[in-house]
């Protein structure tokens, strides 16, 4: 079995598990169209797909990553959880940009390009979320807005 469909297979357990738990959260009838339910069930659905078309057409011989690769994995995994624990406490806007920011640069090591993807993806993401999906975000941190 190829390392690819070995992880279709645990990206299909994670989806599943995710739509298991996001079918569990309780809404009011009045919540919104794309709330705290739907938007989940969305993300797994797009997971399961994506694990199918690993299984399904996984790469005969995939080339793994080498030395420096690895640690810039590690890097952007340590910023990425260290993210999801930040949204909460400073809002969407700095941690979003912090984090795009820092992936920008280890894909592409650009100081002023990688502030400037960060700062466009924070507030392009969030007029995304707030405005269009009408998700309930707090944009900077309560302190900080009064």
């Amino acid at each position: 079995m190829s390392s690819d469909r070995i992880f279709g297979l645990v990206v299909l357990g994670v989806a599943l598990a995710y739509i298991a738990s996001a079918l569990q959260i309780q809404t009011s009838f009045l919540s919104d169209p794309v709330g705290p339910k739907v938007f989940p069930l969305m993300i797994g659905g797009v997971a399961v797909l994506a694990s199918l078309v690993l299984l399904l057409t996984p790469d005969e011989n995939p080339e793994w990553p080498k030395g420096a690769t690895w640690l810039h994995l590690v890097i952007a995994l340590v910023v990425l959880i260290a993210y999801a624990y930040s949204l909460r406490p400073m809002g969407f806007l700095v941690p979003t940009a912090i984090a795009a920011g820092v992936v920008s640069y280890q894909i592409s090591p650009n100081l002023k390009t990688a502030a400037l993807t960060g700062i466009g993806l924070s507030a392009g993401l969030f007029a995304i979320f707030k405005y269009a999906l009408g998700l309930g975000l707090i944009a900077l941190p309560r302190a900080m807005t009064g």
